[in-house]
């Protein structure tokens, strides 16, 4: 990206698996940076960041750490965005937030910058970044209904564990290696939440993303079923969602059966696929070839195949989606929206 106008940007959560992704990426994409902020936790301050060859000392993020910025880019929880981002506000500071403590805010534009960029000159301030899993999935469909309109939709992910932080990666690792070496497994991390209950998530699937919620689906299958809707623009869209945790590191996997409001044209779907920005179709079974977390881990793009017409309804239609869920999931989609804003400034 290249801009005359200069910024001072500041990354809150540093230190973590997807604010390492966002300063990468701000880099990588020579996003117009006058002056560079890094902010964490107490716990995580003083750590040394090297970017564009010099090295950042990482500082506490407070609510007088926003004086003179004007672009932040928030990946440290949602207690964190809750008790900041309003500080940062009130310095005239624009906050693209990736946690969910504003996403179903009515006055926070939730974009995915491939769907509903239109949105984001709404914000008042705040901008939501919205869940992994969700963002990738709109992402594709997102063509299919402005052909074809959509009536419902039904998911199943494959999360990977790099979701749930560093940490849970950590688990996994050490957890891989105890089972092979024949010794005793014991789960500390995963399913994330405040029950001492743990998992073993090595050779195994966990089917809780987040705490249960009354109705019985968890957060996570909750967020992909509002956020959708406001997403694509359309209370009307049935959604209905389970979220699994599987032994995969980088790289969420979606099985995704939509209904159109329309019948349609498989070869249509495609090329509709093969023209969407951000999204790559990878559909040749002929030759087994689909998308796979592994291809799409440390890639930008969201990888859509195996599309295949409902056995049962002339108006069904199957999908395989995968993306990187710290790339496109999160620390991408963030530097995307920050390239838009610094655009239109």
């Amino acid at each position: 990206m290249s801009s005359q106008k200069l910024f001072n940007v500041a990354v809150v959560g540093a230190t973590g698996a997807v604010g390492e992704q966002i300063i990468g990426l701000l880099e990588k994409r020579n996003f117009p940076v006058a002056e560079l902020k890094l902010l964490s936790s107490a716990r995580s301050a003083g750590t040394k960041i090297v970017f564009k060859g010099k090295e950042y000392t990482v500082e506490e993020a407070t609510p007088d750490s926003f004086k003179g910025v004007e672009i932040a880019l928030f990946s440290a929880g949602g207690d964190v965005t809750k008790a900041l981002a309003p500080h940062a506000v009130e310095h005239g500071v624009v906050c693209i937030d990736n946690t969910n403590a504003y996403r179903m805010d009515p006055d926070t534009p939730l974009i995915v910058p491939e769907v509903n960029i239109e949105k984001v000159n709404e914000h008042k301030g705040i901008i939501a970044n919205p869940n992994c899993s969700t963002i990738q999935m709109v992402a594709a469909l997102k063509p299919l209904q402005d052909r074809y309109g959509i009536s419902r939709i039904i998911v199943s992910t494959y999360q990977a564990v790099s979701g749930a932080g560093s940490r849970a990666i950590d688990e996994l690792l050490r957890q891989t290696r105890d089972v092979l070496d024949g010794n005793d497994v014991k789960p500390e991390i995963l399913p994330v939440g405040s029950l001492p209950v743990k998992h073993q998530i090595a050779f195994n699937a966990i089917p809780q993303i987040d705490k249960f919620q009354e109705n019985g689906y968890t957060l996570e299958e909750m967020k992909m079923v509002k956020e959708t809707k406001k997403i694509l623009g359309d209370e009307s869209i049935d959604v209905t969602a389970t979220c699994v945790r599987i032994p995969v590191v980088y790289g969420h996997s979606e099985s995704v059966y939509v209904e159109l409001k329309n019948d349609y044209d498989l070869e249509d779907v495609k090329t509709l696929l093969e023209n969407a920005p951000g999204v790559t179709l990878v559909d040749d079974p002929a030759g087994q070839s689909y998308p796979l977390a592994t291809d799409a881990a440390g890639k930008p793009e969201v990888f859509v195949g195996r599309l295949r017409r409902d056995l049962g309804s002339s108006r069904g239609l199957n999908l395989w989606i995968v993306s990187d869920n710290l790339l496109k999931g999160a620390a991408w989609n963030a530097v995307q929206i920050a390239e838009y804003i610094a655009i239109e400034r």
